[in-house]
């Protein structure tokens, strides 16, 4: 029986939440589908990992200088030795690097090797210290990857100057679109009536983890410069800047506007019944609440970082704006709230364009790559 091995750093948190359709693909095909990765769950019992064969709890870290993943390297060393596996398929930056490093032997052996990266640490605007650290190492590594996947056209151009064996462009993790479905205007107004929103209302909503990454600061103020009391924005997730966002939007007069809801498992809802998207995030490698918002049918302004770039087009399905640039946000928002005939077309034209995206497309793509590298 042939035989694969899934490898990321944890479970929960990467392997449940993105890759089950691609094991379920081998599966389906007749292989031993093994997973090699830390268990996140805080109640361990939980770890489950539908067609799944075997499971190798190793203690990968997300930092590089713990302790925990040599322990890592030296069990999924002995690991691949013991079970000669015919394809390894790595994720995440610790565990592949690991992986790549520990298949040294197996791989010499016919051991195919695969690594998806999710975003490289480096890019256009990353702190110079990711480029001295992160660029060397994948430059190096890759000499040792039989095929590098990327998700956006700057790191799939970037990898092609890389001496991996070969390159490919996927089109993210696949997002299940069954799960979307265009709000009704009864179900629109549903939900503005549950957040006490009135008819004249623009109902703006924005989904990321309250972090400087995703630069919440930046819509925040665009709030305020756009000087609409009718305009509310509604941000759904939580995380370590809460207090200090919400200090932001009083010290701005805008509290009123700006509204937390903390972490939602109804952000769907919620999404298919507002007028538009904002993303303000200053890294993303190709970012699935875009993808969930052109679901929706949002139109979106967004910052002009990889990834966005790759998902919305300039004018069509939304505006893109240099992250820190206040004012373009405010400009963008503006062009598009003026017009309600341009943000149906956006949203027509967002609907369509998620297709390529959803998780059937992807997983045919990757079942091509599959079957050129068995």
């Amino acid at each position: 029986m042939k035989k694969v091995l899934f490898v990321a750093t944890v479970v929960r948190l990467h392997i449940n939440m993105f890759h089950k359709p691609f094991i379920k693909w081998f599966h389906d095909q007749g292989w031993q589908v093994d997973v090699a990765a830390n268990n996140d769950y805080e109640n361990k019992a939980e770890c489950v990992i539908p067609y799944c064969d075997h499971f190798y709890c190793l203690p990968f870290e997300r930092s590089p200088f713990k302790k925990g993943n040599l322990d890592a390297y030296f069990q999924l060393k002995k690991l691949l030795e013991k079970e000669n596996y015919d394809i390894i398929h790595c994720h995440t930056p610790m565990g592949s690097v690991i992986t790549r490093l520990a298949a040294g032997k197996t791989r010499k052996r016919g051991t195919k090797v695969i690594y998806t990266a999710h975003g490289f640490h480096f890019f256009k605007g990353a702190p110079i210290v990711n480029w001295l650290i992160y660029y060397p190492i994948e430059k190096i590594l890759a000499r040792r990857t039989d095929l590098l996947i990327t998700m956006n056209q700057e790191d799939y151009k970037r990898s092609q100057t890389f001496k991996a064996k070969r390159t490919a462009l996927v089109n993210g993790v696949g997002l299940d679109l069954n799960k979307f479905v265009v709000a009704s205007p009864e179900e629109k107004q549903e939900v503005r009536r549950a957040f006490r929103l009135n008819d004249e209302d623009i109902f703006a909503v924005s989904v990321a983890q309250l972090i400087k990454r995703k630069n919440h600061i930046v819509l925040i103020q665009a709030v305020e410069k756009l000087k609409n009391p009718h305009f509310h924005l509604f941000i759904c997730g939580d995380g370590i800047q809460e207090a200090e966002l919400k200090v932001k939007a009083k010290e701005l007069g805008v509290e009123h506007q700006i509204h937390f809801l903390g972490f939602r498992k109804d952000v769907y809802k919620i999404s298919s019944a507002a007028d538009l998207f904002l993303f303000a995030s200053l890294q993303e490698g190709l970012p699935v609440a875009i993808m969930e918002a052109m679901a929706c049918g949002l139109p979106i302004v967004a910052s002009k970082v990889r990834g966005n770039y790759d998902l919305i087009d300039q004018g069509r399905g939304g505006y893109l704006v240099n992250p820190m640039n206040v004012d373009g946000f405010v400009k963008a928002i503006h062009k598009m709230t003026e017009n309600k005939k341009r943000l149906e077309r956006m949203k027509r034209y967002n609907l369509k364009k998620v297709q390529k995206y959803s998780i059937d497309a992807v997983v045919e793509q990757m079942a091509e790559l599959y079957r050129g590298i068995m």
